[in-house]
């Protein structure tokens, strides 16, 4: 008598705990980075000058490169309170917590791809840190030539003040933009370890971040394209997870070996 072959679905490549790493390890690492996002902030104190010029020379570049105007996205906005208001929202709430979720659940789902995704957040956010002292840069709103205004500071809700005296985030940083660059990375991360037929809506995440931090005046259309570069490098050079498996394959379940019984008889 032949013995049936039993199938399994399998589970999610990386998911088991011995591909996860240590909790506290990874918690200094987060702490770390945002220490160092802190320190920069104090090393680009002194630069206003220089992010004001260089706010001009990108908004001319992108005239020059006949890129459409960051005006025509915030009238778009400007035709009701509710519409500036929620995108001013979007832009203040969004991005920290979608991110830190996103990297919660593929800890705890997928460690696998936790780590690539881990490295790759990890590796542009070093970059910007790098390009935001090198070439300090003003958004657009602080900028008189652009025409835009400041929106979360007209109708709220404001996550800054005034760029001389804050003393929490780095108003002079727009080059890249990290809003960009993380709300691509949740998305691709979404889509890469997900098989639903819905995991497409993901990527509206950074089309709607696109469109809020240009329509708030926050960044440019450049600050966004030099996110998605660094992204992009930062993933052709790292290790690339092994793909999780569609639905609906299955893998034959290797026999048990039965134990033969020394001298047992019928």
């Amino acid at each position: 008598m032949h013995a049936r072959e039993e199938f399994e679905e399998p589970e999610p490549t990386g998911s088991g705990t011995r591909d996860r790493p240590p909790l506290v390890r990874e918690l200094l690492l987060v702490a770390g980075l945002f220490l160092v996002y802190k320190l920069g902030r104090q090393l680009a104190a002194g630069h206003t000058a220089e992010a004001y010029r260089n706010g001009r020379e990108v908004w001319d570049l992108e005239r020059a490169l006949h890129l459409p105007g960051e005006g025509a996205v915030q009238s778009s906005l400007l035709h009701g309170d509710t519409f500036v208001q929620l995108a001013n929202t979007y832009y203040a709430v969004v991005h920290f917590p979608a991110t830190a979720a996103f990297l919660v659940w593929l800890y705890l789902r997928r460690p696998g791809h936790y780590v690539w995704a881990r490295r790759a957040l990890a590796a542009v956010t070093a970059a910007a840190l790098v390009l935001h002292l090198t070439y300090p840069l003003a958004p657009p709103r602080l900028l008189p030539a652009t025409g835009l205004v400041d929106t979360a500071r007209l109708y709220g809700p404001s996550v800054y003040g005034p760029p001389d005296a804050d003393q929490l985030s780095n108003q002079f940083a727009a080059m890249p933009s990290l809003h960009f660059g993380w709300a691509l990375m949740v998305a691709i991360g979404l889509t890469a370890v997900t098989r639903t037929v819905w995991r497409w809506l993901w990527l509206l995440h950074p089309l709607v971040t696109l469109l809020v931090i240009v329509g708030t005046a926050n960044h440019f259309w450049l600050d966004a394209l030099a996110a998605a570069a660094l992204l992009g490098l930062a993933l052709a050079v790292g290790r690339r997870p092994r793909p999780v498996p569609a639905p609906g394959i299955v893998r034959p379940r290797r026999p048990e070996r039965r134990r033969a019984l020394v001298g047992a008889s019928r």
